[in-house]
């Protein structure tokens, strides 16, 4: 008899009803111990009875494979390994949320929120506000059907994002199914993190086995939820908080409540969330929530504030990225003190050398700290800082290190200005400054450090989407000589034997790179453009170009002051693209790719008819309500139109969404036409 005979006898067998009451039971049990050990911190039993309960059911669900179900607490952790992501609609936007950072942004909050609501004629005195903690982790969603857990998605873009159910089944904090007699069908979203002592232990782990640490925990979190074997997540700690429900078994009234029910149905709930009745006790609660920050097992980055009603959320509605009925209240940078121990010197794709203090490491906002970027010898200059110095160091935006100030009451009585060196630190080439910068340039081209960083720019997602070339990956390639600049890419396929037989590569991966390699050959002549690292050249601006100039033939020949007489593109951007195409390494660039088949014309667009927006140019200020501003400018480009950044002489009509910039009032300056949103969205349809 076969294998597949025997699976399907096992699967048509009879289960007898003692084994279906057992592993029902095991299962409640399973489930029961993990909602009180993960949710509620109270275990009830400890690990080895926990061990003995899933072994059994692993045993029974072994024997009678008909009765695994998806809920199980045995298919958390899935045993495939996906190829990709699939994406995901949201059936509600899972908008992002605007920004204060101070209490008068708050106040002005309040008096938006209160100002809809009188327009639509309703009483603010029962104004109820929740404050929650925002945490700093990842935003996810949850779809149950029939109260079992069918699919969870990141949250992406906020219109579509990546179906990782599986990865989220690992998260022993989500339940798998919920038994409420009242709601089955539904919608929880929540933030999936790392607390600070996990984190802490995985970078321990990954100095002790040799591999690079983490940056901090939502980092961690984030790209753990998109690793493609569920098993691997499934070692990682991630935790999870869930903030909001939908549903329309029932009728929900306000937010409070909705937490409260998440409760009820077992889902982890932070227990810091508060009603409150005017936005003084808001703030109140900040400060409360600020004073503790430090002393939370996780990372926060600040509160959210949310109109308890859910009638009056409708009523108050939402921008195309935002709700107008919520807003977040950011904490101000954390800083710490700490010592420069030395000063080192970073040389860039383009030769750009970035001065970063090497510092004597500090935690601070998750994460372990040991370097800070400085940016040029100017700002090294204006603040005096110097090796040996105390230092105030925070993280801008709660993200990149900086130094704020230097505490010159402790600096050492021997300490020296800091001389910027003559010679690159890399390849030992003359550094030169050019008039009117504050860069300091390493000139040689063929520069390691160059080279890698041109590779990184080459391959990146918004480039050529090279997957698997990473930053170790290619440095290794640079190390063993594979790769000398950007054309060899094209070449690897040669070297395919050496490549497999390379210390963590093997003949999966090595497939797999050159298989994107061969990929990205099919990328459009605008992302080529922006690829090959033209100094000042961003992706943007690549579109520009392309559009004026469709083909690299009539790039390479064009002068100065055609170049500069295209409108966004200056003086400085049209220098650097002829000394590009002067220079015989940027000519034997684009000929080395032009071999490999890369695209260097640009691809006929269909123009649809609409005599309105040809030739025209557009500026977007404000928040449009059915369009990101990226979707309306590529419909403005479908019709014939242009788009612009900013508003000049040139700009034909500006097209105003909510809460307009400075770019309205110099639009009247100039006697620009204004469109409002309705008016654009009329036009469309002519």
């Amino acid at each position: 008899m076969s294998n597949n005979n025997q699976k399907g006898d096992l699967f048509n067998q009879p289960v007898p009803d003692s084994i279906l009451t057992e592993a029902k039971k095991l299962r409640e049990k399973i489930n029961d111990a993990d909602y009180k050990y993960y949710v509620l911190a109270q275990p009830d039993i400890d690990d080895y009875e926990y061990d003995m309960l899933m072994k059994r059911l692993i045993e029974l669900e072994k024997e009678y494979p008909s009765i695994i179900t998806d809920d199980s607490p045995t298919q958390r952790v899935s045993g495939q390994v996906i190829d990709k992501f699939n994406s995901v609609s949201h059936s509600v936007p899972m908008l992002s949320l605007s920004n204060s950072y101070n209490f008068e942004e708050l106040i002005d909050f309040d008096k938006r929120v209160r100002g809809f609501l009188k327009d639509a004629e309703i009483d603010t005195k029962n104004l109820e506000y929740v404050c929650e903690l925002k945490f700093d982790g990842v935003a996810v969603s949850l779809v149950y059907e029939n109260g079992v857990f069918i699919r969870g998605a990141t949250r992406g873009d906020g219109f579509t994002g990546d179906d990782v159910t599986n990865n989220l089944k690992t998260i022993k904090a989500i339940p798998l199914s919920v038994t409420n007699s009242k709601i089955k069908n539904f919608e929880v979203r929540g933030e999936v993190f790392i607390k600070k002592k996990d984190f802490e232990r995985i970078n321990s782990e990954q100095e002790l086995s040799g591999e690079k640490t983490f940056a901090n925990p939502r980092n961690t979190a984030a790209g753990t939820l998109k690793l493609k074997d569920s098993k691997i997540v499934a070692r990682r700690p991630l935790d999870f908080f869930s903030y909001y429900l939908r549903t329309n078994d029932i009728p929900l009234e306000n937010h409070y409540n909705n937490l409260l029910l998440l409760k009820e149905l077992k889902f982890p709930v932070n227990n810091y969330f508060k009603k409150v009745n005017n936005i003084e006790q808001v703030k109140e609660y900040c400060d409360e929530i600020e004073n503790i920050r430090d002393t939370l097992p996780y990372e926060i980055d600040g509160v959210v504030v949310k109109v308890n009603s859910l009638k009056q959320q409708e009523l108050i509605g939402n921008t195309s990225k935002s709700p107008r009925w919520a807003i977040a209240y950011k904490f101000k940078a954390k800083q710490k003190t700490t010592k420069i121990k030395d000063i080192k010197l970073q040389v860039g794709r383009t030769g750009t050398i970035t001065p970063v203090a090497e510092l004597e490491p500090v935690f601070l906002s998750g994460s372990k700290i040991s370097r800070a970027t400085l940016h040029n010898f100017d700002e090294i200059k204006r603040k005096d800082i110097r090796i040996g110095d105390t230092v105030v160091i925070e993280k801008g935006g709660d993200v990149i290190p900086k130094v704020v100030k230097v505490l010159k009451e402790f600096r050492p009585s021997n300490s020296k200005e800091f001389q910027f060196p003559e010679k690159c630190p890399v390849c030992g080439s003359n550094l030169e400054k050019p008039e009117n910068e504050v860069n300091f340039y390493c000139v040689n081209y063929f520069c390691p450090a160059q080279v890698q960083g041109r590779i990184e720019h080459f391959v990146m997602r918004d480039a050529m989407d090279i997957r698997g070339l990473g930053e170790n990956i290619i440095e290794t390639l640079i190390s063993k000589g594979f790769i000398k600049d950007i054309t060899d890419i094209y070449r690897l396929s040669e070297y395919k034997e050496e490549l497999i037989n390379i210390e963590r590569f093997g003949e999966k991966s090595v497939n797999n790179i050159l298989s994107s390699i061969e990929k990205s050959k099919e990328k459009p002549y605008e992302k080529v453009l922006f690829a090959i690292g033209i100094r000042y050249i961003g992706e943007r601006t690549a579109n520009i170009i392309a559009n004026n100039f469709p083909n690299i033939e009539l790039l390479s020949s064009a002068t100065e002051e055609k170049i500069d007489s295209i409108y966004e593109i200056g003086p400085k951007i049209a220098k650097s693209i002829v000394e590009f195409f002067r220079d015989e390494k940027g000519k034997k660039l684009i000929e080395g790719l032009k071999k490999a088949g890369l695209k260097f014309e640009l691809e006929k667009k269909t123009i649809k008819e609409n005599p309105f927006f040809k030739n025209k140019t557009f500026v977007i200020t404000g928040t449009l309500n059915n369009y990101t501003r990226k979707q309306a400018e590529e419909i403005i480009e479908s019709f014939g139109g242009k788009t612009s950044n900013s508003v000049s002489k040139n700009t034909d009509y500006l097209i105003v969404g909510d809460d307009p910039g400075s770019k309205l009032n110099k639009a009247k300056s100039l006697g620009v036409k204004i469109l409002s949103e309705e008016e654009f969205i009329s036009l469309l349809k002519q």
